[in-house]
C-alpha cells in the first residue's frame, strides 16, 4: 500500500478517496490519495492499515482528508459540501436497547463531529453499504449519504488524527439504477473538488496561526 501524505498550510495531510474513477486530472494535479474501494470496510480496512503504517514510523498526519460524491435529495447537484458530522445508518441495535445508529460498548455519538475550516456549506452525512435512491432519502435522518466517511472517523478516532470531508453531489434525489447515472458529474466534481482544496492552504495557515 502506497501512502503519500502531503504538506499543505504547514500541516501533513492524508486524503481519502473511495475509487480511481472519482480522481480526476484536476485532483490528481494536487494531491496523491489513499485509494480505499468502495464501502465502510474496505473504508476501515484501508485507513486503518496506512495509519497503522505512519504511527509506526511516526508520521501520522495532522489531518485526514475524505473526499468524493455523495448522493443527496436536499442538496443541489454538481455542489460541494463541507461535512460538519458523520452517522452509520446500517448500525441498528435497537433491540437491545442501544441507541440507533451507535454501535454497541463503544462511546461514539450518533452524529460524528468532523472538522470544518473552509468557508463553504456544511451538512450533515449517512455512511452505509447501500447505494440510496428515490423513496429511500426520507427514511435517511442526514442532508446527504455516501459510503466510506463514517469509517475513515471511526479509523482517524483510534489514531488520534483529526478528519474532514468535502463531498460533492453526483446524484439523486430521483432513483439510481445505473453506474452512468453516478459518473455523469464526476468530471465537473474533480474540478470542483480541486477548487475546495486550493482553499486549504490559507485556511490551514489561518488555524496554524
Amino acid at each position: 500500500m502506497t501512502i503519500a501524505c502531503e504538506m499543505i498550510g504547514g500541516r501533513r495531510l492524508l486524503f481519502v478517496m473511495a475509487v480511481e474513477a472519482e480522481y480526476g486530472p484536476h485532483l490528481r494535479a494536487r494531491f496523491s490519495p489513499l485509494l480505499t474501494g468502495v464501502g465502510p470496510v474496505e473504508a476501515a480496512l484501508a485507513t486503518g492499515m496506512a495509519l497503522q503504517q505512519l504511527d509506526r514510523v511516526q508520521a501520522l498526519p495532522d489531518l485526514v482528508v475524505c473526499l468524493g460524491s455523495a448522493g443527496s435529495r436536499l442538496c443541489p447537484l454538481g455542489e460541494i459540501f463541507q461535512i460538519a458530522s458523520v452517522s452509520w445508518r446500517d448500525m441498528d441495535a435497537s433491540r437491545l436497547g442501544f441507541t440507533k445508529g451507535v454501535t454497541p460498548l463503544t462511546d461514539h455519538p450518533v452524529d460524528v463531529p468532523l472538522v470544518t475550516p473552509l468557508a463553504l456549506p456544511s451538512v450533515r452525512l449517512s455512511t452505509g453499504a447501500n447505494v440510496v435512491g428515490g423513496d429511500e432519502y426520507a427514511g435517511i435522518d442526514a442532508d446527504m449519504v455516501d459510503m466510506e466517511t463514517f469509517a475513515v472517523a471511526r479509523a482517524c478516532d483510534r489514531f488520534g488524527v483529526p478528519l474532514m470531508g468535502l463531498r460533492g453531489v453526483s446524484d439523486g434525489p430521483g432513483e439510481l439504477d445505473h453506474i452512468n447515472g453516478w459518473m455523469e458529474l464526476l468530471g465537473l466534481l474533480d474540478e470542483r473538488l480541486a477548487q475546495a482544496v486550493d482553499l486549504l492552504p490559507d485556511a490551514l495557515g489561518r488555524a496554524a496561526g
